[in-house]
């Protein structure tokens, strides 16, 4: 495994980390299954772990935590969210700051993950953002407050879906440690201006959804269908599962006969150097070890690169945007 440093915190971060939202929010899966996984990824180096109050109202998190305590020896860092009061996605520019991170929730829900935890965390984030927000001081003194009495470590923004730039007020504020931001092959606008200001700031960049919701790990299919519980439903309707398989099958025709799709995606995310850990979706201990395996093998070349470039695919938010 490689490690980064994730931003100003000094802290050596695994370049594949693991998202956790899949563990507890989405079908084809079960506890042992994942546990078994997470367990793997530890072995073989994965010390980051990003999941949210959201994902399963703490289920995630209280897997997350029993993971740590079956690895007392090793440092194994948390990330993980506090949700809109609202329960919103994405945070509309309608929707003022008390309606979703008033200070009160943001210090209840801290109290909420560090129970389902039962262990430190050392970056709190915001589920959702409104970069309008930057510079009311509630919700710094509310983060202010948390990192005094040792409740939290560090403190960051999960940007919203397709608004990289819905952040950058924050980020000057240097009241922030990091943003979590969609950034893959097709959405690769975060380049344009979020990531250098983060370069400048040494803000910490975590790249989630590396594989499109799973186009650009070649699983989905134009007949691919979702149970009613599982979001990705939500998400692949059909004008976006349409266009997804479109885009994914242009992309194929470029991949090397020696690489992979997944690998492919992973490698181009870690190709650039402002990324401080990607974090895909880990529920199957093959797909751990095909992950890091990936992430081991280290940066495209500046030609592949180039034709990746040539797959940008900028979206709007829409209504089935999360």
């Amino acid at each position: 495994m490689n490690f980064r440093t994730f931003g100003k915190t000094n802290w050596q971060i695994s370049e594949i980390g693991c998202g956790m939202w899949g563990l507890a929010d989405w079908t084809g899966g079960s506890d042992k299954e994942s546990e078994e996984a997470l367990d793997r990824a530890v072995d073989l180096g994965c010390n980051f772990f990003d999941t949210a109050w959201a994902y399963g109202g703490g289920k995630s998190e209280q897997i997350l935590g029993r993971l740590i305590k079956r690895h007392p020896g090793k440092k194994l860092y948390v990330a993980t969210k506090i949700p809109p009061k609202n329960f919103k996605w994405p945070s509309k520019r309608e929707y003022s700051l008390d309606e979703c991170f008033p200070p009160d929730h943001i210090r209840e829900y801290v109290e909420k993950s560090l129970r389902n935890l039962d262990a430190p965390v050392d970056l709190i984030q915001f589920h959702v953002w409104e970069d309008g927000w930057a510079d009311d001081t509630r919700w710094q003194e509310a983060v202010a407050s948390l990192k005094k009495q040792g409740k939290i470590k560090a403190a960051g923004i999960s940007i919203n879906r397709w608004e990289p730039d819905n952040g950058l007020d924050t980020i000057r504020t240097g009241l922030i440690e990091s943003v979590q931001v969609i950034y893959n092959i097709f959405d690769q606008s975060p380049e344009d201006l979020l990531f250098p200001l983060c370069k400048e700031q040494e803000i910490a960049v975590i790249a989630r959804v590396p594989f499109d919701e799973g186009t650009l790990a070649g699983v989905i299919t134009l007949d691919t269908k979702f149970p009613a519980n599982d979001w990705r439903g939500t998400y692949f309707v059909p004008e976006n599962l349409k266009a997804s398989v479109e885009h994914a099958e242009r992309l194929k025709k470029i991949i090397p006969a020696q690489m992979t799709l997944p690998e492919t995606a992973l490698r181009f995310i870690l190709s650039n150097p402002v990324v401080s850990t990607t974090i895909p979706g880990m529920r199957k201990t093959k797909h751990v070890e095909s992950n890091i395996a990936a992430g081991n093998k280290g940066p495209l070349d500046e030609k592949m690169l180039g034709e990746l470039k040539k797959h940008r695919w900028d979206r709007k938010p829409t209504t089935w945007s999360q």
